[in-house]
């Protein structure tokens, strides 16, 4: 398990909130070019050593604080169907991760990724949202397909978009997956 996918509490919660919160207000100070273990430790009130042994060098911080600035604040909204609450999740993840921030925090989240624990821990965060939207649509009695399904049919072709052909890219690609993914389940959800 790498360093950063470590979930402290007490002082080494604290630790991790200060150095986060150091990062971000930098950031936006100073400009990420200007980042340095030092400029970003003494932020912090924290040794650099204290970074060097938590996070190994700027890039693994960098990839840390966008791991969690990835992380969703709140469950999908409830639109009253599968249809409309996976489509407006759907435009929502496209219109967070699309732009210029989003593209930054994928970037930072996967160069600083050895392992791929963090790629786990964002693929992660979108599997648990789709999770509650099939969730509350089979509540409702709606056929649903299954998460790894929705993900393969809509978060990866968005991904790949947005990563790599993002010329054109728009909420009605969004939503023409998810109305490709629905019509290809069909009502049963198969």
């Amino acid at each position: 398990m790498s360093r950063q996918m470590v979930r402290p509490g007490g002082r080494s919660a604290r630790v991790q909130a200060a150095v986060h919160t150091a990062v971000r207000e930098l950031e936006s100070e100073v400009g990420r070019d200007a980042l340095t273990v030092p400029l970003v430790a003494q932020r912090a009130g924290v040794t650099p050593s204290t970074i060097y042994r938590r996070w190994g060098d700027l890039t693994e911080l960098l990839s840390d604080v966008a791991v969690e600035r990835l992380r969703p604040d709140t469950a999908p909204g409830d639109h009253g169907g599968l249809a409309s609450d996976l489509t407006a999740w759907a435009e929502q993840f496209l219109d967070e991760m699309a732009s210029p921030a989003g593209r930054a925090y994928i970037r930072d989240a996967l160069l600083g990724d050895p392992d791929g624990g963090n790629a786990g821990r964002c693929s992660a965060y979108a599997a648990d949202q789709i999770d509650v939207i099939l969730t509350r649509a089979a509540g409702r009695g709606e056929g649903t397909p299954d998460a790894e399904t929705v993900i393969d049919r809509v978060v990866a072709p968005l991904m790949y978009r947005i990563l790599f052909r993002p010329a054109g890219l728009d909420t009605a690609y969004a939503r023409g997956l998810v109305a490709e993914l629905l019509g290809a389940v069909g009502p049963d959800g198969r």
